[in-house]
């Protein structure tokens, strides 16, 4: 079986644990997922299979959309809702819609996060969560991120009781963005303690919630034999790169792993970003530019070596 496949991850599991219930119902071990999700976090995980597993680091490449809820009156440990209490701002007066907007606008683009203390991120060998379970302060490295759309899908709610302001949204992103943090940040610009209380991941690697299983879909269709219509082929993980189709004589020499100049692929100058070779209608290897040698592009990955 060789393919990807969209899950809906249900909360209260890490992406790990449904990577190992699937190689229980698809009786394979060749088995990966596209994308990290927090367990409180439910949406699109895309589940990459046998020969599909060689697309994964493209998957997790791609934009990422999700939709969530912010909150501000209080921060917490996390980030997000499952974390401890670590300040409060009571909010007083809430903010207008102008106001959230306004700052929600700044966000966009290319922008500086500092990773929640509770991630994987890997400082001098261990992770932040390691250091934050211990108890152990760490300075922690700057990222960029790239925010291609950041905006409010709800009217602001405000709990007077309380004192705090919540709003859902939706957020366009590319990869490595912590929303926590944006949630975060987003609080801090208008100076409120401030976390993600709610997040779904709609997209990632293109693959929607229309075209999603549960595990619970996921193990029907096996039982049903119709879990092959579900699965998308490899291509799908690659659809970004650029198409590119090659002869019954260069095939031979991709087979081999050939350096080869842009024109035996009908290029007139060296490709910006990797290509996609596709022979019989199939991919079959991804060949990018070759810095140690002028007007060559050599092999980043073969897919396949028969078709």
């Amino acid at each position: 079986m060789d393919g990807i496949l969209a899950l809906w991850k249900e909360r209260g599991m890490t992406s790990h644990d449904c990577v190992f219930k699937l190689r229980k119902i698809l009786k394979t071990k060749k088995i990966g997922h596209g994308g990290t999700l927090d367990p409180d976090v439910d949406g699109i995980l895309p589940i990459c299979i046998g020969k599909g597993t060689k697309v994964i680091e493209f998957m997790q490449d791609s934009g990422k959309i999700y939709t969530g809820e912010i909150t501000l009156g209080f921060a917490t440990t996390t980030e997000d809702a499952s974390g401890d209490v670590i300040a409060t701002t009571p909010i007083e007066t809430p903010f207008s819609m102008n106001e959230i907007d306004g700052v929600m606008k700044q966000m966009e683009g290319e922008i500086i996060q500092i990773p929640p203390l509770y991630s994987a991120v890997k400082v001098n060998g261990k992770r932040l969560y390691e250091y934050a379970r211990a108890g152990l302060e760490v300075e922690r490295p700057q990222r960029k991120a790239q925010i291609d759309s950041f905006c409010r899908t709800s009217e602001p709610e405000y709990d007077k009781q309380n004192k705090t302001q919540s709003w859902r949204f939706e957020v366009v992103c590319g990869k490595g963005t912590y929303v926590r943090t944006l949630a975060v940040d987003t609080g801090k610009k208008l100076g409120a303690a401030a976390h993600m209380s709610d997040l779904t991941r709609l997209e990632s690697g293109g693959l929607k919630p229309a075209q999603a299983l549960t595990l619970a879909q996921v193990a029907d269709a096996v039982a049903n034999n119709t879990i092959t219509e579900y699965l998308l082929p490899i291509e799908y993980g690659i659809s970004s790169f650029d198409k590119v189709t090659i002869t019954d004589k260069i095939w031979q020499q991709v087979k081999n792993g050939m350096r080869l100049s842009p024109d035996v692929f009908g290029l007139k100058q060296m490709p910006s970003k990797p290509i996609a070779l596709y022979y019989e209608d199939k991919v079959v290897a991804l060949y990018e530019n070759n810095p140690k040698e002028k007007n060559k592009l050599k092999p980043l990955k073969m897919l396949r070596t028969e078709v």
